[in-house]
């Protein structure tokens, strides 16, 4: 075991929603104290409940040596993605979560089909030379990554219900949800825009913008 040597974790939430930001997390800890996150139940937050989650993010931001957090708004997501797509972002993302951690070796959770691909990308925006593992699912299989999810999820959950308790039903953020897209459809007729927390990037608010831009020339 290198008592010395930090290993970092690199997950995202969010990703796929179209209401909310990208949130992007960190966490490095010693490898002689990665024990302690598998022993107080760290996994992949998905696979946690509400509760559970809650209770690990406290006990991750005690134990981990250091936790970096990047949250990106809905703007610079639709910038980005019709720019350089969405996989190119989140690599930029993850470098300056990488940048912050600390860490000598981080496993990040690979969102492009090619994980040696998806490491060079962010690899081009590395400020530091950690030796950097990308793998999907690697939010299931490393318990840091697990316990980077967490992280990431906690906090993209707090940014979801301030937004919910100005506007109450707005599901989960989604575009799988009925609920989130029927709130889309009611202010965007009610508003003729998209409000500035979802983002217009996303096929279904797109197309719904531009059928929105098309019933105003008729008029």
């Amino acid at each position: 075991m290198r008592d010395g040597v930090l290993v970092g974790g690199v997950d995202e939430a969010g990703r796929g929603s179209i209401i909310g930001p990208l949130v992007v997390a960190g966490v490095s800890i010693r490898e002689s104290r990665i024990w302690q996150l598998t022993e107080m139940g760290v996994k992949d937050s998905k696979a946690l409940t509400p509760r559970a989650r809650a209770r690990l993010f406290g006990e991750i931001m005690k134990v981990a040596d250091s936790v970096c957090i990047r949250k990106v708004n809905p703007v610079e997501v639709d910038d980005n993605v019709s720019l350089r797509g969405l996989n190119r972002l989140e690599a930029r993302v993850m470098a300056a979560v990488i940048n912050n951690i600390g860490a000598d070796e981080v496993y990040v959770d690979c969102c492009d089909v090619n994980p040696i691909r998806y490491s060079d990308y962010i690899g081009q925006y590395l400020k530091c030379s950690p030796k950097l593992h990308s793998m999907h699912h690697a939010d299931v299989i490393n318990v840091v990554v697990s316990a980077a999810s967490i992280i990431a999820k906690i906090t993209r959950d707090e940014e979801i219900q301030h937004i919910r308790s100005k506007y109450r039903t707005i599901g989960s953020g989604y575009p799988s949800d009925d609920r989130t897209m029927r709130f889309i459809r009611r202010y965007v007729a009610k508003n003729g825009n998209a409000p500035e927390f979802a983002r217009k990037s996303w096929k279904p608010l797109r197309l719904l913008l531009e059928q929105t831009a098309q019933c105003k020339l008729r008029a």
